[in-house]
């Protein structure tokens, strides 16, 4: 059995993030970020380290740590708060007064933005912090290109401006500002831009393209081309403008964000600290669920623990619902913009949390890993028992010709290979998927019946209404119906198709319970797919040596075991076709095929 660290490895997302490295004493040891966490911190593992300080790290590492993050811009971000506040001893602490760089909207008359390592708290807006300055100057450059702003630091107040106490300068002369100290641009036409460079600072182009392609279109129906060809210049930057990092809001300071999600038998929850618009403490935990308890009652139990644990004095918190802790705390539920991102991220840390749980219990306790995957399918698909044997039909025909089905078997939420079946359509003449249906599902569970076996928990007929309403009269002729949970799955939109019911049952196209529903399906279209072609690879060697004059089905069973092919028997010599099925037939038949390629000749 995998040890609990080679667990940890195993079940590790591919996703950037920060990982964290425990020794026995449950001390910090390292922080480091990933562009995958998997695969650099299975690299710790499996190579030979030639630093020595490296393979003594590896050594002491006993408990592994991980937050999800959005990109490695963040997961930058978040290694340097993390080495900063835990200082552990494997890491090169960052000790020199640099700080990250910020794009600052300055609080003002015609607002000039500029880059600045300083946060003042003066009402200005700051972007930020971004972990290259190359990509601030690009986006500065980006600005500056789209819109004509002003660089100068005079006091733009409506008296000066209407004293003419500023004249234009050589910037207003160059066309990179349109004058607003000589009152040669309103305030609302300036601040239009601003609005507009402040959604393309967050990533949100859509505003800008569609203004600067109506302006190119304006253009060149006044035949003004020259003009259109600057604006199609400017749509070209933005398009390839690529510096997509996600920017973290400065405002969001001192707060608690916690979000939850659950399953039948367990709960998980997490919790993100933020300072500055920084991460700076993640914990993320499962909640064993002894009664029903609602996910509101558990996130409630969690933010309590949580914050008496770690000794959070935040005023505020972020959560995805209404919960009620008390009112000396402010609970916000965030709806849209950073706040609403913040929450999501901490969701999708529960999630995976969530995922790796699922591939550890896997991997040392299958029996409970089935037990949920069952619990899960019994309420996701409404049946009265857990699904521990299901069965799944499939019909499969070309143009009516070959017609036959396939019945796959699942038991515990795997195939069961021995137990699959294929069928020749006896009774049915031409394409008609429905009849075969019935005649299948009939023969299937009249044979079972007859001979004592098992029934499943659950079949699934690969088809809409239709074939289910076939699937049900078979039932019913032999009693079985309401014993046995049957569903159709309709392959255009999945959708889950109920007897005596017209509205179709949706699943989560993510839901485990749906991606076992079409594995299943899957897998009888494949085995009954695969029969069908046999078949008629079959028919189609028989027909040709059926057009033999006076050569019976015996003769051509014996050629085909004696020569395995059509095209063997057509290049065997009259000797060798005696030896097979004695002179008389052996002439017709080498006679037939050299007939044939004289003909073709």
């Amino acid at each position: 059995m995998p040890t609990s660290l080679e667990l940890q490895i195993k079940t590790l997302p591919n996703s950037p993030g920060v990982y964290q490295y425990f020794d026995k004493e449950d001390v910090i040891i390292y922080v480091g970020k990933a562009k995958n966490l998997k695969k650099r911190v299975a690299s710790y593992f499996t190579k030979t380290h030639e630093n020595g300080k490296t393979r003594v790290l590896v050594k002491k590492i006993v408990r592994i740590k991980h937050i999800v993050v959005n990109t490695e811009t963040d997961a930058l971000l978040l290694e340097n708060n993390l080495i900063k506040k835990y200082k552990p001893r494997y890491n090169v602490l960052l000790k020199d007064d640099k700080s990250y760089p910020w794009l600052c909207i300055k609080k003002e008359r015609f607002p000039r933005i500029f880059m600045t390592r300083r946060v003042i708290k003066d009402g200005s807006e700051y972007f930020g912090p971004y972990t290259s300055v190359r990509t601030v100057r690009v986006l500065l450059d980006l600005i500056k290109e789209l819109y004509q702003l002003r660089t100068c630091n005079y006091d733009l107040s409506p008296q000066n401006i209407s004293e003419g106490k500023y004249k234009v300068c050589l910037e207003y002369h160059l066309k990179n500002c349109k004058g607003p100290c000589e009152a040669l641009e309103t305030e609302a036409h300036y601040n239009e831009s601003i609005k507009e460079i402040r959604n393309i600072i967050k990533g949100n182009f859509k505003e800008s393209l569609e203004k600067f392609n109506k302006m190119m279109m304006d253009f060149a129906a006044k035949m003004e081309f020259e003009e259109a060809q600057k604006i199609k210049e400017k749509l070209d930057l933005l398009g390839n403008y690529q510096a997509k990092s996600t920017i973290i809001n400065p405002s969001i300071n001192n707060v608690d964000v916690f979000t939850i999600i659950s399953d039948e038998t367990h709960g998980y929850a997490n919790f993100l600290k933020i300072s500055n618009g920084s991460i700076i403490q993640s914990h993320t935990t499962e909640i064993k669920k002894k009664l029903d308890e609602t996910d509101k009652e558990l996130l409630e139990l969690f933010i309590v623990e949580i914050r008496q644990r770690f000794d959070s004095q935040s005023p505020e918190i972020y959560v995805p619902f209404k919960v009620d802790i008390g009112e000396n705390i402010k609970v916000t539920i965030p709806k849209l913009g950073d706040k609403k991102r913040i929450v999501e991220l901490s969701e999708r840390n529960a999630k995976y949390y969530r995922q790796e749980q699922f591939k550890q219990i896997k991997i040392v306790d299958p029996d409970r890993h089935v037990k949920r995957i069952m619990a899960q399918m019994k309420k996701d698909l409404r049946l009265k028992e857990e699904p521990r044997h299901i069965e799944c039909f499939d019909n499969s025909n070309i143009q009516g010709t070959n017609p036959v089905a396939a019945c796959v078997v699942f038991k515990d939420g795997k195939p069961s290979k021995k137990d699959y079946r294929h069928y020749n359509i006896k009774t049915v003449e031409g394409p008609d998927d429905f009849a075969s249906m019935e005649e299948v599902v009939y023969r299937r569970y009249k044979r079972l019946l007859s001979e004592g076996q098992s029934l499943p928990q659950l079949i699934i007929i690969d088809g809409g209404k239709g074939q289910l309403s076939s699937a049900l009269k078979s039932l019913d002729v032999l009693g079985l119906r309401g014993k046995i949970a049957i569903i159709g799955i309709a392959k255009r939109l999945e959708e889950i198709y109920y007897p005596d019911d017209p509205i179709p049952l949706y699943l989560d196209k993510k839901s485990e319970t749906l991606k076992i529903t079409q594995y299943l399906r899957n897998e009888a279209h494949r085995f009954g797919i695969t029969f069908h072609r046999n078949k008629r690879s079959k028919s189609a060697i028989q027909s040709e040596l059926e057009q033999i004059p006076d050569v019976g089905k015996q003769t051509i069973t014996t050629l085909l075991r004696k020569f395995k092919s059509a095209k063997r028997v057509k290049e065997a010599s009259l000797t060798d076709l005696k030896e097979a099925i004695g002179n008389a037939r052996a002439v017709k038949v080498h006679q037939y095929f050299h007939k044939q390629i004289k003909n073709e000749k």
